[in-house]
């Protein structure tokens, strides 16, 4: 898998009828997009493609263009920030199965904010951001209902983030 370029990836061949209902199924099973309506699932499987990623595999870098999302169907990622001071990756969060990779497809300036790498054999659905991001804009409800779940995933992030900076800051002695 060649994740510096997303569009190097390329379905598997028999994608037919069968696969594409069984990918809707997935995705309409997914706790991240439950209770969609079948439209905005049709627009997202479109736009979507089953993905296998091996441990150690780096799936994006911190600073690198971000123009794409996973959901995470079964496996373990853990998303790192570089520790300047030490030179090593400190793991801000570890995610799994029912849960979503990449959130900065969505905000502006688009580019990713922690790395992500595999630590498991991780099974999940690749999503062409750019491509959702002009579906948003042209179906208004999609748009509002990716983004509410989204601001879901950047809270979270942002909050194990805080957890992770409090852990680390040292108490002062009295």
């Amino acid at each position: 898998m060649n994740t510096s370029d997303p569009y190097s990836i390329t379905p598997r061949p028999d994608a037919g009828a069968d696969v594409k209902k069984d990918l809707l199924i997935a995705l309409g099973d997914h706790p991240f997009l439950k209770g969609l309506d079948v439209d905005s699932l049709r627009i997202l499987a479109a736009n979507a493609m089953p993905v296998e990623i091996p441990a150690g595999e780096v799936i994006f870098r911190e600073g690198d263009n971000a123009n794409r999302f996973y959901l995470i169907h079964a496996g373990e990622v853990v998303l790192e920030s570089q520790d300047n001071r030490e030179r090593r990756p400190e793991i801000i969060e570890t995610i799994g199965g029912g849960d979503v990779l990449g959130w900065s497809w969505m905000f502006p300036p688009y580019y990713w904010h922690f790395d992500a790498r595999a630590t498991k054999p991780t099974k999940a659905t690749f999503f062409y951001g750019t491509r959702l991001r002009e579906a948003c804009e042209n179906d208004p409800k999609l748009g509002y209902a990716l983004t509410m779940r989204m601001a879901d995933v950047v809270i979270r992030r942002l909050q194990a983030t805080r957890k992770k900076l409090i852990a680390r800051t040292p108490t002062p002695k009295s």
